[in-house]
């Protein structure tokens, strides 16, 4: 291939053929490193889109995903027409909502006091510490609740009760069940986001500060005038990108927390997609919701990202 490359024509008198073979050869390191993610997409992401046919066919596994029989809209009706479709709606938008509105804050705040600790050992030992719940799971994160909220034995409700008061099912109380949902996933992952903020405001010129402090400026006006102008992109970035996922409320979580006396509030579009579609086998209706979960978050990422144009004057496009 070498040979062949030095003894073609200049760059100007090959085809256009030629030049992409060349720029290939010439790249081919990256393009090899490139190689496994295109094949990530193709087989996970791709290839997936050609068995979404069945969300408008009512899909029998034994006549397969082409010989199937067609039948329209008819999965997205049944979904849209279910007597459960408000509840699941509400629910998924409430914790989803909740769980974007209460849980940026808190990363942006831990990101801006780990970059002004002026104790750079402590600042790593925090972010250290607030970034480790994100590896654990669901399963282990539920151990931790149950001995913290247990009714019978759990650390909050023997200090609620030696304060004079009753104890509560946290996890059983569909008045209580959505906060602690809310708030352990705040704990979990608000240091592995804060990952972000921190990056965007290492970015920043040290200059800025500098010529700041000399001016006088105190530390909560550099980090009004300073840090949070310098994390607005990936603040509206992750904003942006968080709405496309609107109705992801996190089925791992709801999954394994909640029970039969709080479906009402916890079960939401997700949970009930898994039983109707793994546990009753009804693959289509499973698809069906998939795709209008799809369709949902593009919609909410184009309307965001026109909505932030124009009173940020950032966007994700």
């Amino acid at each position: 291939m070498t040979d062949v490359l030095r003894s073609s024509p200049t760059a100007a008198q090959r085809g256009p053929r030629q030049r992409l073979l060349a720029r290939l050869w010439r790249h081919r390191g990256l393009y090899l490193m490139l190689l496994p993610g295109l094949l990530w997409f193709a087989l996970f992401r791709y290839w997936p889109l050609w068995n979404a046919q069945i969300a408008f066919k009512d899909f029998q596994p034994v006549q397969g995903v082409l010989h199937s029989p067609w039948v329209g809209l008819s999965n997205f009706t049944q979904f849209f027409q279910s007597y459960y479709f408000t509840q699941l709606m509400t629910n998924t938008l409430v914790i989803s909502f909740a769980k974007l509105l209460i849980g940026l804050p808190p990363a942006i705040i831990l990101a801006l006091a780990i970059h002004e600790s002026s104790r750079k050992g402590l600042a790593r030992v925090t972010q250290t510490v607030t970034y480790l719940p994100h590896f654990l799971s669901w399963v282990i994160v539920f151990g931790i609740l149950l001995a913290m909220l247990s009714p019978g034995s759990g650390l909050v409700n023997k200090a609620l009760v030696a304060a004079g008061g009753d104890p509560v099912s946290f996890l059983t109380d569909p008045g209580a069940f959505r906060a602690v949902v809310i708030f352990s996933d705040i704990w979990k992952e608000t240091g592995w986001s804060a990952i972000l903020f921190l990056a965007a405001l290492i970015g920043i010129s040290p200059s800025l500060y500098e010529a700041a402090e000399v001016d006088g400026a105190t530390r909560w006006q550099r980090i009004r005038h300073i840090s949070l102008p310098g994390m607005l992109d990936v603040i509206v970035l992750v904003t942006l990108l968080r709405l496309g996922h609107i109705l992801d409320a996190g089925f791992y979580q709801i999954y394994v927390l909640y029970s039969l006396p709080v479906y009402s509030v916890a079960d939401v579009i997700d949970t009930w997609v898994y039983r109707q579609g793994i546990q009753n086998f009804q693959f289509s209706l499973a698809t069906a919701v998939g795709l209008f979960k799809g369709l949902i978050g593009l919609l909410m990422i184009v309307v965001a990202n026109r909505v932030a144009r124009r009173f940020a004057g950032q966007g994700l496009y």
